[in-house]
């Protein structure tokens, strides 16, 4: 379906970098990460659980190496997962290093909290010898004491001087590949941080609402901040943090992407909240249709309505369809044309069946268009 201008969000113009094999920045898909909250040194349970978060969709995972055990357990962890592993440092250096010789794609740090020039300088040379990118992370909770002294406060020109800071102690080392995060748990100080900071940095930007809460009032702030921010066009990759499951982070990460018209993946369900018009339950059969439908990948359209006040119009818009009527059944569309009646009994099979179709059929056509695509280049 063709994307209206109306619709349309122009991003902000930024030098692409490299997380392993993601491409951050530039034109390249905003990138939608997460966190382990296993501990690092065990080993089974972090692999276990990133293998969980690129089942979700993960583009790239975190891992924190607050010691040795954990930094050097990145080897073994790096070995046994597909998606890029970022280290999360904090004050000492060499966690960096080792991280960076045990295969870590990224460094998480504040070169200003790790130690002295010559500590950043073995970092950077790290980074370098082993094909690491960094993110420099500034959060509000965390500002160098001499930054509030001067400010007063934690407050937007105090974030964008710490990570301009850090950014000169990184390109005084003639080191370039880095993005920026300027987090805070306050959304108006967080979005104009970020404002603030895309206007005098070229490198892409990683946006996070930190510590927003859990599952449901994180989900809300993280929207909200992170909405606000990508609308704009600011932003390259993502993480939504909640006290949840870090699979729900992805989740999000994806529904808010969606939302948005930025980047597609998996069944979006269009619903209404139903009420007494509805020819169904529309609350439990959204319900099952999620938890049915989260195996699949493919982008695509389902519009779940309970009555034909506006159920025909979701219909026309998505890739399948299912209005309410009366008698027990309703009507099935596709590829928004009324197609077929279906009886309230076995809806639910049925839907199943047909997006799984359909997103064979929408898999199908994307794979002849690459290959027609591939030998058009060659």
């Amino acid at each position: 379906m063709s994307i209206r201008p109306w619709r349309d969000i122009e991003r902000r113009k930024s030098r692409q970098i490299h997380v392993g094999s993601v491409p951050i920045g530039g034109d390249a898909p905003i990138a939608v990460q997460s966190m382990t909250n296993t501990i690092t040194s065990d080993v089974k349970a972090t692999i276990e659980q990133i293998q969980q978060l690129e089942e979700a969709g993960a583009d790239i995972v975190r891992v924190s190496c607050p010691d040795e055990a954990s930094s050097r357990a990145l080897k073994e962890i790096v070995a046994e997962v597909s998606v890029p592993i970022v280290a999360d440092i904090h004050f000492h250096y060499k966690r960096a290093i080792e991280a960076a010789e045990s295969g870590a794609a990224c460094l998480r740090i504040n070169p200003g909290n790790i130690g002295s020039a010559d500590r950043v300088r073995e970092v950077v040379k790290a980074a370098k010898d082993h094909g690491c990118s960094m993110r420099i992370g500034v959060n509000a909770g965390s500002l160098e004491k001499h930054l509030l002294e001067r400010f007063g406060e934690p407050c937007p020109e105090a974030m964008v001087e710490s990570a301009l800071e850090h950014v000169r102690l990184l390109e005084d080392n003639d080191f370039r590949e880095y993005k920026i995060s300027v987090k805070a748990s306050d959304i108006f100080l967080t979005v104009a941080a970020y404002h603030a900071l895309s206007e005098a940095v070229d490198c892409p930007l990683h946006l996070g609402i930190t510590e927003a809460g859990g599952l449901m009032s994180g989900t809300v702030k993280s929207s909200i901040g992170l909405g606000s921010l990508l609308w704009a066009g600011i932003g390259d990759t993502i993480r939504v943090s909640l006290s949840a499951d870090p699979v729900e982070e992805i989740k999000v990460g994806f529904d808010i992407l969606k939302s948005m018209n930025l980047r597609h993946r998996g069944v979006n369900i269009i619903s209404c909240p139903s009420c007494a018009r509805q020819g169904f339950n529309v609350i439990e059969t959204v319900k099952m249709l999620e938890d049915r439908l989260a195996h699949i990948t493919t982008p695509m359209t389902l519009s779940v309505i309970g009555c034909v006040v506006n159920g025909p119009g979701e219909a026309a818009q998505t890739d399948v369809g299912f209005t309410g009527g009366g008698a027990g059944s309703g009507m099935v569309y596709l590829a928004g044309l009324a197609d077929h009646k279906q009886s309230n009994d076995g809806m639910v099979d049925h839907i199943v069946g047909l997006v799984e179709e359909k997103a064979v059929e929408i898999d199908a056509a994307r794979a002849v268009e690459e290959e027609a695509q591939l030998l058009a280049g060659d």
